[in-house]
C-alpha cells in the first residue's frame, strides 16, 4: 500500500525529569534524532515554559520532529513525521525515548496520505462546521 509518510504518535512515560525541563538538551536531542535518522534539517524552534515543560519543533526536509514536555509528569508527547521511504521515523522516535530514559514508550503509527496515489486529483472534505 503506497503512502506518503509515516507519523509516529508516541507517549513517553517515567522520563528523566531534569531532561524533560531542559530546553538546551531537549532542543540538542532532536537535531540528533533527526540526524541519526538521516534526515536533513531545516529550521529549529523550542520553547521554555516557566515555571517547567519545553515545546519546539525541528523541521526536517521530510517534514518534523516534534516534543511536549510535562516534566512535572515525566511525561512527553512526541512526533515523528517523515514524508516518503527514504527515513524511518522509528529510528528518532526510539533515539528520543532512549536518551530521556523513558520507563513506558506507547507508539502508534499512522500512514499518511494512503495511496494509490494519483497526480492532478484531490479531494476537500469539510473537517469542522
Amino acid at each position: 500500500m503506497e503512502t506518503m509518510g509515516r507519523h509516529i504518535i508516541a507517549e513517553l512515560w517515567g522520563c528523566d525529569i531534569d531532561k524533560l525541563n531542559n530546553i538546551e538538551y531537549i532542543e540538542r536531542l532532536f537535531v540528533d534524532a533527526a540526524l541519526e535518522a538521516g534526515a536533513e534539517v531545516r529550521e529549529v524552534a523550542f520553547h521554555k515554559f516557566a515555571p517547567y515543560g519545553v515545546s519546539g519543533v525541528v523541521i526536517i526536509s521530510e517534514s518534523h520532529l516534534t516534543i511536549h514536555s510535562f516534566p512535572e509528569h515525566g511525561y512527553a508527547s512526541i512526533d515523528v513525521y517523515t514524508c516518503g521511504d527514504r527515513i524511518d521515523p522509528n529510528i528518532a522516535s526510539e533515539y528520543i525515548s532512549k536518551a530521556l530514559s523513558a520507563k513506558t514508550t506507547e507508539v502508534v503509527e499512522v500512514p499518511r496520505g494512503m495511496g494509490p496515489i494519483r497526480v492532478g486529483e484531490s479531494k476537500v472534505v469539510q473537517a469542522y462546521s
